[in-house]
């Protein structure tokens, strides 16, 4: 199970491929909501796995992966807020809060029916599910408890989310993305799986990546992301600080599928001639070569989800998180706090840079500039990648399988 965001699509293709390696014989579901439906079917593609809709063995040259959509609600929170802000914020909490979570409710019991209908037979029943985390794993969660069906949850936040808190009491193994200072009983410390393309690249590597993406190999490279949807205040802190930016670095934005739209006019800033791009900037929406993108990189400015920072320290780069305070628990800040207090990542707060694009602009220009900080938080926060959570994760799940059959 994955789906809500991309961050709990890409660690659960990573534990696919390990099963895969480690059994090729496996036969595995993927289960989504119809938002990400596509990007499943898309990274299944890419990395050479034959998918469908129908169930079907493994033939010898591809494996197969049936990929299904699940219906999901997402509760809809804001971190923070008082009862005077849902009052001053009213479209949100009309459109949001209510109406939203009505929706959500719908989806939810939807969800759990669906899921029922699907896993009530006996002979149809996996022997182990494995839930990344988000909402789209808390119907099927919750059938699977019922009906006896053992899981394992990956938790990647220094903070769980709601649906991992209902779920992880009666979770055979919960795998934790971060070390926790008091360890559960059935907690294991795994890590944030990675795809294996997520690895250092060399300086002459890097020089060749900035050439394929077009920009000048011998200038300092930026890489700003607000991940796979993009972020509107990041986005229009770019907008404000671009220009400036543009007379010390290289500067690449991926705006996000959901708000690509809305900056499409800073392509004005992105010229080419003859196929050869000449003013050292670019704006995409997104790609699915992330790893070539960010690899390419001098600094990257990202908001602060496990997944991504997971990517960031497989790669060893230096970063600025902007964390987004708003989320449900604070999840992005602490996750931010506790990287920068450890010298790994500079922070830079969402709220504050709204008021201050400017305080953004400085914290990179900063690092573009002092190459000695920027090496010591890349060391440090490539300390922090657990290049075998993957697999470790799919060892996990095959050994639980093997308590429920011999049962």
């Amino acid at each position: 199970m994955g789906g809500g965001s991309g961050g709990h699509i890409t660690p659960a293709v990573a534990v696919v491929r390990e099963l895969l390696e480690l059994k090729p014989r496996t036969r595995i579901e993927f289960w989504t909501d119809r938002k990400y439906y596509k990007n499943v079917v898309k990274i299944t593609t890419e990395i050479g796995m034959r998918w469908g809709e129908e169930e079907q063995g493994s033939g010898a040259k591809k494996p197969y992966i049936r990929v299904r959509k699940i219906m999901a609600g997402k509760f809809h929170r804001y971190a923070g807020w008082k009862l005077i802000d849902y009052f001053e914020n009213w479209q949100i909490t009309l459109k949001d809060i209510i109406w939203g979570n009505i929706v959500g409710f719908c989806g939810f019991i939807g969800g759990i029916l669906q899921s029922f209908v699907r896993l009530f037979s006996y002979d149809k029943r996996p022997d182990v599910i494995f839930l990344k985390g988000g909402f789209v794993g808390l119907p099927v969660g919750l059938v699977a408890r019922v009906l006896g069906i053992p899981y394992v949850i990956h938790e990647s936040d220094a903070v769980p989310g709601l649906a991992n808190r209902l779920l992880m009491k009666h979770a055979a193994v919960v795998c934790m993305g971060i070390c926790e200072e008091e360890q559960a009983e059935h907690h294991v410390f795994t890590g944030t799986p990675v795809a294996a393309e997520f690895k250092p690249v060399s300086e002459s590597k890097q020089k060749s990546l900035k050439k394929t993406l077009g920009f000048d190999e011998n200038k300092p490279l930026v890489i700003v992301t607000g991940g796979s949807q993009g972020s509107v205040h990041i986005n229009e802190a770019m907008r404000d600080i671009l220009p400036e930016m543009l007379e010390f670095a290289s500067v690449g934005l991926i705006a996000g599928r959901k708000h690509y739209e809305e900056m499409v006019d800073l392509k004005d800033y992105e010229e080419w001639d003859k196929a050869h791009l000449v003013s050292n900037f670019r704006l995409w929406n997104f790609s699915s070569v992330m790893e070539e993108i960010m690899g390419a990189a001098d600094v990257v400015v990202s908001r602060a989800g496990a997944t991504t920072i997971a990517e960031l320290a497989a790669l060893k780069k230096a970063v600025v998180l902007v964390p987004f305070e708003k989320l449900p628990g604070g999840h992005q800040v602490k996750n931010a706090d506790r990287l920068t207090k450890m010298q790994a990542t500079v922070t830079v707060r969402d709220d504050r840079m709204v008021n201050q694009p400017g305080v953004l602009l400085e914290a990179v220009k900063h690092l573009v500039r002092s190459p000695k900080e920027r090496k010591t938080l890349a060391e440090n926060l490539h300390g922090q990648a657990q290049t075998d959570a993957a697999k470790n994760i799919a060892q996990i799940l095959l050994d639980n399988s093997r308590k429920r059959i011999s049962e």
